[in-house]
C-alpha cells in the first residue's frame, strides 16, 4: 500500500495536532519572556524535519497575527502544510512557560482554539494514504471531543492505508481528568505501532513507579513496541519479547522545554530513514539532551550534523 512506498513528493512522516505560541520564561527572578513556538506535535515535526525527514502537520490556525507566524515557520523548516487549515473563527492558541526549583511550569490560553475545531470530515486523505508513519499525542485527545475523534480517524486510515502509527501519551491533566485521560489513552495504545509515553507519564497513568513495571504495564495495555522516555537517565525500549535500556547523556541543561518532542520526531526521522528500534533511540536520545541547552522548545532543536558530531564525540571520550 502507499503507507509502506511514499513517493517522493509526500510526506513519509504526519503529525497531528495543536500548535502554541511559546512565551518562556528566560530569569526566574523577573517577568521577562522570549517569544518562541510549541505544541507537542508540532515541536516533533521541526525535529524530524531538521533531521532530514519529509514531515507535515495536520492541523488548524487561527487566522491571526500569530498563525501567521507559524504559517511562516512552518515553511521556513520544511514543514509541508497542506494539511493545515486557517480558521477565521478560532484563535490560535498560546502558552507560557515559567522556572523554578520544581522545573519548567506550563500556564496556557488554549480553550476553543482553532485546532481544538479540528473533525474527521477534514482529514486529507490522500496526505494520509502516502505516510509511513502518522505521529500524535494525548494532547490531540484532550483538547476536545471533536479532536480525539480526529486521531482516531487518522489512526484508522492510516493503517488501512498500510501505514504506521506512534503515540506519544503527553498526559496534561489541566486539560481532562486523569480517570478520562486514562481510558481514551489506553484505548490508543493498542491501536498503536510505537508507544512513546515518559515516565512521569506513566507513573501516574499506571500508579507505578519502576521503569521495568511501567513497560510491563504497557505490554499488558496491548502495546507492540514502547519507547519509555526517562528524561536525563536516558530510555528503556524494546517489545514484550526483548528491551533494551540506553543511558542519558550529560549535559549543561537549561530549558527542558520540548525535550520529549524532539526525541519523538528525531526518533521517527530515524526510523523512517530505515533505522533499526535500536540506532533509532541512541540517535533520538542524543537529539533530546541537546535542545536542552537552549530556551524554548523550538530554537534549541539540533540539526542532524549537530546530533552526528555529538554522538561521535561521545563515542570517542567513551
Amino acid at each position: 500500500m502507499a503507507g509502506s512506498e511514499a513517493g517522493p513528493g509526500w510526506p513519509k512522516i504526519l503529525t497531528l495536532g495543536e500548535p502554541l505560541i511559546e512565551f518562556n520564561q528566560t530569569d526566574p527572578a523577573r517577568p521577562q519572556y522570549l517569544q518562541g513556538f510549541g505544541g507537542d506535535t508540532s515541536n516533533a515535526a521541526i525535529a524530524a524535519a531538521r533531521q532530514g525527514a519529509n514531515v507535515g502537520y495536520l492541523t488548524r490556525l487561527g487566522t491571526d497575527s500569530f498563525g501567521d507566524l507559524f504559517a511562516d515557520l512552518w515553511v521556513r523548516e520544511g514543514v509541508d502544510c497542506r494539511g493545515v487549515i486557517r480558521d477565521p473563527a478560532a484563535h490560535t492558541a498560546v502558552y507560557f512557560v515559567s522556572h523554578g526549583p520544581q522545573g519548567h511550569a506550563f500556564s496556557y490560553l488554549r480553550a476553543g482554539s482553532a485546532a481544538s475545531r479540528m473533525t474527521p470530515q477534514e482529514l486529507p486523505r490522500e496526505l494520509l494514504a502516502n505516510c509511513r508513519w502518522l505521529h500524535v499525542s494525548g494532547i490531540s485527545q484532550a483538547i476536545s471531543a471533536t479532536a480525539c475523534d480526529t486521531v482516531f480517524a487518522a489512526i484508522d486510515a492510516v493503517h488501512g492505508f498500510g501505514g504506521k502509527v506512534s503515540f506519544d501519551s503527553n498526559l496534561r491533566l489541566k486539560l481532562w481528568p486523569l480517570d478520562r485521560a486514562r481510558a481514551v489513552i489506553r484505548a490508543t495504545i493498542p491501536l498503536s505501532d510505537l508507544f512513546l509515553p515518559s515516565i512521569e507519564d506513566m507513573q501516574q497513568l499506571s500508579g507505578l513507579a519502576d521503569a521495568d513495571e511501567i513497560l510491563d504495564w504497557c505490554f499488558a495495555a496491548g502495546a507492540r513496541a514502547v519507547v519509555l522516555k526517562l528524561g536525563k537517565d536516558g530510555a528503556l525500549f524494546g517489545t514484550a519479547e526483548d528491551r533494551h535500556r540506553v543511558a542519558g547523556h550529560q549535559v549543561e541543561a537549561v530549558d527542558a522545554t520540548g525535550a520529549g518532542d524532539c526525541f519523538g520526531g528525531a526518533l521517527l526521522a530515524r526510523l523512517a530513514a530505515g533505522d533499526t528500534l535500536a540506532r533509532a533511540v541512541d540517535y533520538a536520545n542524543a537529539a533530546a539532551a541537546l535542545t536542552t541547552l537552549g530556551f524554548g522548545a523550538v530554537a534549541p532543536i539540533p540539526r542532524a550534523s549537530e546530533v552526528t558530531a555529538f554522538l561521535q564525540s561521545t563515542a570517542n571520550a567513551s
